[in-house]
């Protein structure tokens, strides 16, 4: 609802219907009426909450008929300039498109939309929603990124992973990739509770890997507790620590947590530069 009035704004010497600051406004009526109703609790505030999304969705297709109609009268005019601006508002249409579609199945008809299935972005449609499974911690949206990293702080390889991904299908994958490296797999694989499984612990062991530090989330056996009370598994925990440390270190200091730039290729380019930058710090340190 800003964005599209924006674009229109620019081609109002073409079509003169064009959207002005006023629809703008009553959308931010309807989003700040919908932030009020969400925050309360009951039959009645939830038939609200359809009421305000209802309005909010009628706006919306209001407006995007009247950029539809400003498309179709700039696509035969003589000016370069609006066929571009026309060009860029056709492009943005189809994802608030989608926005209408699925608030409509999810809001109003109360169906279950699949993520893959959703856009959280008009910008970055391949932004994915990512769910921290913590009590308290808001939903994210953005990408996973997978960081290897050996004794010393280097990293030696990451990959942003595509969509919402299961974590703990990756650990095996990230070894195996480790091994293939380097030639001989590590003496220690260390990650933190969420990637504690039994297949994975058994298939590290399968691969000669002589300690795994994987803790295990929730309830625990007497056999689990005696087994991570060990000494070598409570000293490779608190090395684990300072792992930690440093993705906290390389989101305050090379800021990939923050892409500057467009599309899946340019969130590779922010996150390598990043990790490029970080490791020739740790190499320039270790050798001055």
């Amino acid at each position: 609802m800003r964005v599209i009035p924006r674009v229109l704004r620019r081609v109002q010497t073409v079509a003169q219907d064009a959207v002005g600051w006023r629809t703008v406004a009553a959308a931010k009526v309807g989003m700040k009426r919908i932030m009020n109703v969400a925050r309360q609790k009951g039959a009645q505030a939830a038939d609200a909450l359809k009421t305000a999304y209802r309005d909010l969705v009628q706006l919306t297709e209001t407006v995007v008929a009247q950029a539809r109609q400003t498309v179709n009268a700039v696509t035969t005019a003589a000016d370069d300039a609006a066929q571009r601006i026309a060009r860029r508002l056709e492009a943005r249409l189809p994802p608030v498109e989608q926005v209408i579609g699925q608030t409509t199945r999810r809001v109003l008809q109360g169906q279950a939309v699949p993520v893959p299935e959703q856009v959280v972005s008009l910008f970055e449609p391949h932004t994915a929603i990512r769910r921290k499974r913590k009590p308290g911690k808001p939903v994210a949206f953005g990408c996973l990124i997978w960081l290897n990293e050996v004794d010393g702080g280097i990293i030696t390889r990451y990959q942003v992973l595509d969509g919402n991904l299961d974590e703990v299908a990756q650990v095996v994958l990230r070894v195996d990739a480790h091994i293939q490296s380097f030639g001989y797999p590590p003496a220690l694989v260390t990650g933190d509770r969420g990637l504690q499984s039994a297949a994975n612990e058994r298939d590290l062991a399968q691969r000669k890997i002589l300690q795994v530090v994987l803790p295990k989330p929730g309830k625990k056996s007497a056999k689990r507790i005696a087994h991570e009370r060990q000494d070598w598994f409570v000293a490779d925990r608190n090395w684990h620590a300072g792992i930690e440390g440093r993705i906290s270190g390389l989101k305050r200091r090379h800021k990939p947590h923050r892409c500057r730039y467009h599309g899946d290729a340019g969130m590779q380019r922010r996150v390598g530069l990043g990790l490029l930058a970080h490791n020739l710090r740790v190499i320039a340190r270790a050798t001055a």
